[in-house]
């Protein structure tokens, strides 16, 4: 076995004691019994959970050793280490605070995460000179630890929502608890529907012009609801687009996104005929027995430590990267303009709830917008927008 397919395995090997690590949380929660029992259930899925962590790292390191450099230079590398740092993050967190419940919400939001990197190419390649250089280590691993913590308020902030929404009657909080749910969904389905073509061994090859006005040629692994800008088909027997994107889009990304958001639509739905109820309700019982005050602690606390965490990786070390790969610290780019949203939304974050006082719901509801602009920064700009950073999405 090669130190590549070791890596490829350790990382299988973690992400199913990920899922067998969320079945017994659900233990824990579920257990009626005595209360020892529920403990000991815990127990082993903190410990099945951890030795997920340590396998993954070890997927991290030989792969590090396999490529010759950090893996964290394309959207299927960076991902899956966001995906481990959220997993570390939160045996941090369990450790402190011993709330069960926290790995039944924040396990599964790890395995959605790298099953959502799994789908894009895995192949070890070479860094482009852009890229090679330290500041790749020091620069992304410290930008994605700061929003794997951050995601940490996320989970718990999407756990306070469950349990204090009243569902019995629809209002705009049901709605937009059970629009976030439905985007986590989406992400299951964009892994079904990538999973579905890949099987059908689907392909089809365009020819179009790039935003520098050059021919380039691009395969799509999906039918093509929307195509490059000047797209030409040249695969028989393929689906002709239905829209044409100009060339500051990327059309194949796009195209991507907007099958998840189809498969996501399928699957929720499904969902709803299964339990003839809204998913925030069907999850309710699970958070009946919440403290809310510690889950709302959480949540701070997470986004005390994320934040300056973020702000080293993702503003600091990325100016200092900047100014020496491209000779200024700032440039307006879409990657560096959405970095800089999340910071500000956080800054903001805290700066109302110390200054402003708030706590509890409200505090719920900015934890989960923040997550939500940091997957927008990941999914979207990486792969619709154009930029200096578009080799991300490769």
């Amino acid at each position: 076995m090669t130190v590549a397919q070791l890596s490829s395995t350790l990382l299988y090997i973690a992400f199913v004691l990920y899922l067998l690590g969320t079945v017994f949380f659900g233990g824990a929660i579920r257990d009626k019994k005595a209360k020892r029992s529920t403990n000991r259930a815990a127990t082993i899925g903190i410990a099945i959970t951890i030795i997920g962590f340590i396998a993954q790292l070890g997927y991290f390191i030989t792969r590090w050793i396999a490529a010759g450099h950090a893996p964290v230079s394309n959207l299927f590398e960076f991902t899956t280490f966001f995906g481990m740092m959220l997993v570390g993050a939160f045996i941090v967190i369990y450790f402190i605070y011993k709330i069960s419940i926290l790995g039944l919400f924040a396990l599964p939001v790890a395995i959605l995460i790298i099953a959502y990197a799994s789908m894009f190419p895995r192949e070890i390649s070479p860094l482009i000179p852009a890229l090679q250089s330290d500041w790749l280590h020091i620069h992304v691993t410290t930008a994605a630890a700061g929003e794997a913590i951050l995601a940490i308020s996320f989970v718990a902030g999407l756990i306070y929502l469950i349990r204090v929404v009243d569902q019995s009657k629809p209002s705009k909080r049901t709605f937009w608890l059970e629009f976030i749910l439905f985007c986590l969904i989406s992400t299951l389905g964009f892994v079904l529907v990538s999973t579905s073509f890949k099987a059908a061994d689907y392909e089809a090859k365009f020819t179009w012009i790039d935003k520098n006005g050059k021919e380039a040629e691009t395969v799509y692994e999906m039918p093509a609801l929307v195509g490059p800008h000047k797209g030409e088909l040249q695969t028989a027997d393929r689906f002709e687009p239905i829209v044409e994107m100009p060339a500051i889009i990327n059309a194949k990304k796009l195209n991507t996104v907007i099958w998840s958001l189809m498969g996501g639509f399928v699957l929720y739905w499904l969902l709803r005929l299964i339990l003839r109820k809204r998913i925030a309700a069907s999850l309710q019982p699970l958070v009946k027995n919440v403290n809310l005050d510690l889950t709302d602690e959480i949540g701070y606390r997470a986004v005390a430590i994320g934040f300056p965490v973020f702000t080293l990786g993702a503003l600091i070390f990325a100016m200092i990267w900047a100014q020496i790969a491209w000779t200024r610290f700032w440039g307006w780019d879409p990657k560096e303009v959405w970095a800089l949203i999340t910071w500000l939304f956080y800054a903001a974050f805290l700066h109302l709830r110390l200054s402003k006082g708030w706590h509890g719901e409200k505090s719920a509801w900015l934890a989960v917008i923040g997550f939500a602009i940091i997957m927008f920064n990941l999914v979207a700009v990486n792969l619709v927008i154009a930029g200096l950073h578009s080799y991300a999405g490769t």
